[in-house]
């Protein structure tokens, strides 16, 4: 095993862990919508997608029909699908395996997954998917059994779990002005139609503005270069520095 190995492998467990954290306020907050533990569980276990399972409890815990809750989480996980384009190429599987794969398409897993070699990026893929697939599920069952202490996901400040992991996936990404300029202009789409779209979908917005965006500016640009030439030039070697 390499030096690269290990860190992939490291980097995984601790996004995984980080991000399975937030399971508990999910746990928490769907006992407080009415479902029971098995459903609760069987969420984390079957659906396995967090945007998803917020919205679903949101819509029922606010007096919504079951049907409507489940629209809702099909809309904001139409965005694994898209991902699973790209790691098909990479995971080249086929048949059950690539059904079992399916599974573990997430934001985080999709991006550890950008690496230099196709090792690095199963690499990344696997134990990122398979570390918060365990962690959140085991988070989901605690969380559920602890409701009464942790219905406010505030209370820990896990809310700030998975944005945090997202936050040091994105920052050492941003090398170049052409990265900067994108990430800002999908920042503030995102932002400014929260209050106008329901949740989850200012990501979708955000994502296909910041795609859209990137057919006009040049990628070429000497200073956006860099990001190319400098390092692994995709992902650093510790894409969870700076969250503590």
């Amino acid at each position: 095993m390499t030096t690269d190995d290990r860190d992939v492998i490291r980097d995984g467990i601790v996004i995984g862990l980080a991000t399975g954290a937030y399971g508990l306020s999910f746990g928490a907050l769907s006992d407080a919508a009415g479902l029971s533990l098995v459903q609760t569980c069987a969420l984390s276990l079957l659906v396995f997608t967090g945007a998803s399972q917020f919205a679903l409890v949101a819509v029922i815990g606010g007096g919504g029909a079951a049907m409507t809750g489940a629209a809702t989480a099909i809309l904001l996980g139409v965005r694994n699908a898209l991902y699973g384009l790209r790691l098909s190429r990479i995971l080249n599987l086929r048949g059950w395996r690539r059904a079992g794969a399916a599974q573990f398409v997430l934001d985080e897993s999709s991006a550890m997954s950008f690496r230099d070699s196709d090792h690095l990026s199963r690499l990344g893929f696997w134990w990122t998917g398979v570390s918060v697939f365990i962690f959140w599920n085991v988070a989901t069952l605690i969380g559920a059994l602890g409701a009464r202490t942790l219905s406010d996901p505030e209370v820990l400040g896990l809310d700030a779990a998975a944005p945090a992991a997202f936050v040091a996936l994105l920052a050492p990404r941003l090398r170049s002005r052409q990265a900067w300029m994108l990430a800002v202009l999908a920042g503030v789409v995102a932002i400014a139609t929260v209050p106008v779209v329901p949740a989850g979908v200012p990501v979708l917005i955000a994502a296909g503005t910041a795609a859209a965006a990137s057919w006009w500016i040049e990628p070429n640009d000497p200073v956006a270069g860099e990001a190319t030439t400098t390092g692994s030039g995709s992902v650093p070697d510790d894409p969870t520095a700076g969250t503590g």
